[in-house]
């Protein structure tokens, strides 16, 4: 099951293996991809979809020094050539949209405001180009203020498309911008956006909506993190959290979405089958940064029915030809973690083909 076909929107993709938005720094500071770039997505396209790295839509939104955005033609051009170079190899590849929110620093996004639902920093420090810096405490978005950073999301989604993508994921996870508006931690707004779970899902749900009217609702997933619990986004209370997550799935289900992607540390669990069952589309799991997915755990997830497909990341980053090896039950290169986010080629375009490794 896990090396057959899914159809997601109108791709066909010849396996149910996708290769999760994995954060790599490689962009400069100008934010735009290199041919190093293409060169890292072109040898992963055997995968059945990829999903970009975290990509701002606005400058506001840059969360990491050497993050690629997709706002400037220099950007958009970058991009096309890592798009043209994946459907060169029969690959498909949706681009995250990411809008960092508060996860950001004056100091990384060229000294834009920090914005945020609430006013309320995250209790961390980051590394800016000038050294790590405590995060600062955000701007609290006003409502008259929400159109105008929907509008960049969705500008975002357009230039995506106009790079190539096959479509776009909405990074609505891991405590960036639109998972603080979800979380009651980072969302403790007084007007219609902030308070019950019905209040604090709407500027997702609308997000999700305009994106859809963009670009057409066969061209975007959506990935979430529901008690993911990092960088202050906490939904420590179970029933909140339910209730929070069935109001988004409940909107965005009409849409006839490309895929929902969740990202939960027990997929087969009662919080995630019960999204998936009031979610109507192709429905992808992650499970989480705290282990590896595994080959036998990825094939029992889709065997089991608990998925359609699963989104693996470190596997994706050491093994480029990660499908081979998994379907003929290959040994595996291990995934070093030091170079994820350093510069350069090396741990990132030179971990071995299975051919090569073999010589």
């Amino acid at each position: 099951m896990l090396f057959s076909p899914l159809t997601l929107g109108e791709l066909e993709l010849p396996n149910r293996l996708v290769m999760a938005p994995l954060t790599r720094l490689r962009s400069g500071e100008a934010g735009v991809p290199a041919p190093i770039v293409a060169e890292h997505y072109r040898q992963r396209a055997s995968l059945g979809l990829i999903v970009s790295e975290g990509t701002y839509p606005s400058p506001a939104g840059r969360s990491y020094p050497g993050q690629p955005g997709i706002v400037t033609p220099e950007q958009i051009a970058g991009w096309k050539k890592v798009t043209e170079a994946v459907h060169a190899e029969g690959g498909r590849i949706f681009a995250q949209i990411m809008h960092g929110g508060r996860v950001s620093h004056e100091d990384i996004n060229g000294g834009h405001q920090v914005v945020a639902p609430s006013a309320i920093a995250v209790e961390a420090e980051t590394r800016t180009y000038k050294g790590k810096q405590a995060h600062p405490v955000p701007h609290a978005l006003t409502t008259d203020e929400l159109p105008g950073v929907l509008e960049e999301i969705v500008q975002g989604s357009l230039n995506a498309i106009e790079a190539g993508f096959d479509g776009v994921e909405l990074h609505s996870a891991n405590g960036y911008l639109l998972h603080e508006f979800l979380a009651p931690s980072s969302n403790q707004r007084e007007d219609i956006y902030g308070g019950s779970p019905e209040n604090r899902a709407r500027f997702v749900i609308e997000v999700v909506q305009a994106v859809v009217a963009a670009v057409g609702g066969d061209r975007v997933g959506i990935r979430i993190s529901p008690e993911h619990n990092v960088q202050g986004a906490l939904e420590t209370d179970a029933a909140d959290a339910r209730a929070t997550y069935s109001q988004l799935v409940d909107a965005i289900s009409p849409l006839k979405l490309a895929y929902l992607s969740i990202l939960h540390k027990e997929p087969a669990g009662d919080l995630v089958q019960y999204l998936r069952s009031r979610f109507n589309g192709p429905f992808l799991v992650n499970t989480g940064f705290g282990v590896i997915t595994t080959r036998d755990e990825a094939i029992a997830l889709v065997a089991d029915g608990h998925a359609d497909a699963v989104v693996v990341g470190r596997p994706a980053i050491a093994n480029p030809d990660l499908v081979r090896r998994w379907r003929e039950g290959l040994p595996v290169n291990e995934p070093d973690q030091s170079t994820f986010y350093a510069d350069g080629a090396e741990g990132y375009t030179d971990y071995p083909f299975y051919e090569e490794s073999a010589n």
